[in-house]
């Protein structure tokens, strides 16, 4: 599929102003890749002479996508529309090519077999310009291709300016053309702003080749959805799912299984091997590659990661830029990230964290546990709730465990430190010292028993609670009478017993 003879030019300097964004429009993304990226992608394989952009709003961005796929960069200023945009990019394309593909930067669903049978039809005829159109059911806002009785192009025809007659046309122009150049440039040269915008525009052109009597084709794409571009938010949205559908079919029909495909989200650059399946709702992003025979649950994110044949990744688990041997099993609810390495057999269970650390073989770390800048030797069994504390405030340090260890439930590992080959850690220990080889460590306080007490306590909280007597203030001692004022005490005493013997006299008498 080489085109030797054709140079490709990508129109990608406007702002796109429907978007609504302070993003070139060209910048937004759609089936995992930048706008723009996807049409260069869909042209690299066609190998033609060059390609160029057109740039202007964030040139400097879209340069730093582009430059990596080869594609130099020609810069607009000011925008004065898309004839003017093509007699910018003249300066680059040079004399000696003689077709050029002229595409939009917001087209991303054309296909490289596409503009390739594009280029093809236009070579073998003696069309000054071929169209890429497209039949849509909804051709609203659309510019028509209306033809004459031989099939050739007789004129492309605005939405607002379409005739009653004309409103019937479903076959619309999707802004992607073939020209032959040394008749382009003289229709270029003749073009006048003469419209609302004070722009010169491409369509312009091929009208001006219809006027001088060169014949102008077009070529109806197999599938209407690559003349989609992305004027609006619900473009893009449409454009992102045509993306996915698209890779969903080719990888089912490689042999993945998928559960409720229409919600999977798989990225354009993710390879999958056969009978592996994908339950609802699973997302795979970046540059994953998943082997034969897995199952990837409910749920579950993978993001640049690598997993080998028969992994198992139980639903809600997050993995980024790790790395999973073949048989090794993760989750439900687990969390690997930034070079985790699970080697054959290993097995990460719900609530687990690994981060930049390798689990050997056949290690199991099943429940709530942090691992992160460790190294385990196979065969170790790591508790429930097991931490390494790997970060001094200042440093990431290092945990080292060997092989057969048993790390007992709610240990704390401060780094750095070594665990020797089969060593046993009693739960509830925090390791502050090398562990040697075969040896118990105990790092936790000493329990103590008290018998009996718990009884005792109940006893006190369930016996009914005691009222407590008021307290009578005490009385300030009187000082100690003296002797010879005993004989006058008694006196008082007598006199008042006898006043109340006479009080108690007249109240008889009176009853």
């Amino acid at each position: 599929m080489a085109l030797p003879d054709f140079a490709v030019v990508i129109l990608a300097a406007g702002k796109g102003t429907r978007l609504k964004s302070s993003l070139a429009k060209v910048l937004h993304r759609a089936g995992g890749r930048t706008l723009i990226e996807h049409v260069v992608r869909a042209c690299l394989p066609l190998k033609p002479r060059g390609i160029v952009a057109v740039v202007g709003h964030q040139a400097a961005e879209v340069s730093a996508i582009l430059k990596p796929l080869g594609v130099r960069m020609i810069v607009q200023e000011p925008q004065r529309g898309t004839g003017h945009a093509m007699l910018v990019a003249r300066r680059a394309l040079g004399s000696s090519v003689k077709y050029s593909i002229v595409l939009p930067g917001d087209a991303p669903l054309v296909r490289s077999e596409t503009l390739a049978e594009l280029a093809r039809l236009h070579q073998q005829s003696t069309a000054s310009a071929t169209i890429l159109s497209a039949e849509l059911a909804q051709p609203s806002s659309y510019g028509r291709i209306v033809r004459r009785e031989d099939g050739t192009v007789q004129a492309i025809v605005e939405d607002a300016a379409l005739s009653a007659d004309q409103r019937s046309i479903s076959e619309i122009n999707s802004s992607i053309y073939a020209f032959t150049i040394n008749k382009l440039w003289p229709c270029l040269a003749r073009l006048r702003p003469d419209n609302a915008r004070r722009e010169l525009y491409l369509t312009d052109a091929i009208a001006l080749l219809r006027a001088q009597g060169d014949i102008v084709h077009a070529l109806v794409a197999t599938d209407a959805d690559e003349v989609l571009g992305c004027n609006t938010r619900a473009d893009l949205a449409a454009v992102d799912l045509a993306f996915r559908r698209r890779k969903r079919a080719e990888l089912m029909a490689a042999g993945v299984g998928m559960l409720m495909p229409e919600s999977i989200l798989i990225d354009p650059d993710v390879a999958i091997g056969p009978d592996t399946l994908l339950e609802p709702g699973v997302q795979l992003l970046g540059k994953s590659r998943i082997g034969a025979g897995c199952t990837i649950r409910t749920g579950s994110i993978l993001s640049d990661v690598t997993v080998e044949d028969r992994v198992l990744v139980k639903p809600y688990s997050v993995v980024s830029s790790s790395y999973l041997s073949a048989e090794t099993q993760v989750g439900p609810f687990a969390h690997l990230r930034d070079a985790a390495r699970l080697l054959k057999g290993a097995r990460v269970g719900n609530f687990v964290e690994v981060k930049k650390s390798v689990l050997g073989e056949r290690v199991k770390a099943m429940h709530l546990t942090y691992l992160g800048d460790a190294r385990i030797g196979r065969e170790t069994n790591v508790g429930a709730g097991t931490i390494t504390c790997n970060y001094d405030g200042a440093n990431k340090n290092p945990t080292s465990i060997g092989r057969r260890v048993f790390i007992g439930s709610d240990t704390a590992l401060v780094a750095p430190v070594k665990v020797g080959d089969g060593a046993y850690i009693a739960a509830g220990s925090t390791v502050t010292e090398n562990i040697p080889s075969d040896a118990l460590a105990i790092a936790r306080g000493r329990q103590v028993n008290k018998p009996g007490w718990a009884a005792a306590r109940r006893r006190e909280l369930a016996a009914p609670a005691k009222r407590t007597p008021a307290r009578k203030p005490k009385r300030k001692a009187s000082p100690r009478p003296r002797p010879h004022s005993r004989v006058r005490s008694a006196r008082v005493s007598r006199g008042k017993a006898a006043a109340a013997a006479r009080r108690a006299r007249k109240r008889s008498r009176r009853r």
